[in-house]
């Protein structure tokens, strides 16, 4: 037995260093095969992003700091201290908190029923599915929808009148105004709450809640002490992530009141079209602040979300 191991080793140290056979070329070749298929895959993506993303918002920012002239300048930052900018801020982060809260209470109650209140296996799906096309759902349909169900005369209006005798106009509501707005963003934010906060649900193991029951846990401790701390971080980062959706919004707004209401969505579509301020590098500026606004929003978010996946490991 001996003999033969020497006689092998003294083969294989005659046989020199191995060299990769046509078996090992064709894998190298089918590993680059497969990179160059996924770079032609996903170059469609990437030169999207270039020319609708990258490229605008680095124009934005190279604009903010020039002139009509083309001179380097920071007057146009300086120039949204104006009054109606600043109000048109203060509205736009009104709004987007209002929506935003209201959104994520509601999303959380409607998730957590959904998700945890031993419902039919069919809501569920239901509500789910309803949830994904309702976040998507804004723009010119929803500002008809809701001005033909809210309007003055909208279909509920007309009815709480007749059969209720009920004019809420009357009562003091508007369509048209700051609660009117934030009721309607909350069509499609209550659902994508419900999309994003449902993971987390999941997440929650049923042992903890039948390891408090053990214990002598209430089902209201048990989400005091241990549910709803679990799930801070993601309703925080929800939160931020609610807020920005709603921040940035413009076409369901301007369908819905026009000009009427001041908000820096209507103001830099006004900018861009040429009608109020002709002043293109202060609509720079303008657009750069929202984008620095809703940038923190979503870097919040990704934060948030990153604590809260490692409570959920």
């Amino acid at each position: 037995m001996s003999n033969n191991r020497t006689v092998a080793g003294t083969l294989g140290n005659m046989a020199g260093p191995v060299t990769p056979g046509p078996v090992g070329r064709s894998r190298r070749i089918g590993l680059a095969g497969g990179q160059l298929a996924g770079i032609v895959g996903v170059a469609p993506f990437l030169i999207f992003a270039a020319l609708f993303l990258v490229i605008p918002t680095l124009d934005l920012v190279a604009g903010a700091f020039f002139d009509n002239s083309g001179n380097l300048t920071l007057a146009n930052f300086a120039d949204l201290t104006q009054p109606t900018i600043v109000s048109a801020y203060v509205i736009s982060i009104k709004v987007s908190g209002a929506s935003a809260g209201l959104g994520v209470a509601i999303g959380l109650i409607l998730a957590l029923a959904v998700g945890r209140g031993g419902l039919p296996s069919w809501i569920r799906s239901t509500a789910m599915t309803f949830s994904g096309v309702a976040s998507n759902f804004a723009g010119i349909p929803l500002a008809f929808a809701f001005l033909a169900t809210l309007g003055r005369l909208g279909l509920m209006t007309v009815l709480l009148r007749t059969f209720a005798g009920l004019d809420i106009y009357r009562a003091g509501f508007n369509l048209l105004s700051f609660w009117g707005l934030t009721l309607t963003y909350l069509y499609f934010q209550i659902p994508l709450m419900v999309l994003i906060i449902m993971p987390a649900i999941d997440g929650l193991k049923r042992e903890w809640s039948e390891a408090a029951e053990t214990l002598g846990a209430t089902r209201i401790q048990f989400w005091r002490h241990v549910g709803l701390p679990v799930l801070w971080p993601s309703i925080l980062g929800t939160l931020a992530l609610l807020f920005a959706n709603s921040f940035g919004a413009v076409a369901t707004a301007y369908a819905l009141t026009g000009s009427s209401l001041n908000i820096v969505p209507i103001l830099l579509y006004a900018q861009i079209r040429g009608d109020v301020l002709h002043n293109e590098h202060l609509g720079a500026a303008l657009a750069l602040g929202m984008v620095v606004i809703t940038g923190l929003a979503n870097a919040a978010y990704l934060v948030l979300r990153s604590r809260a996946e490692r409570w959920l490991r």
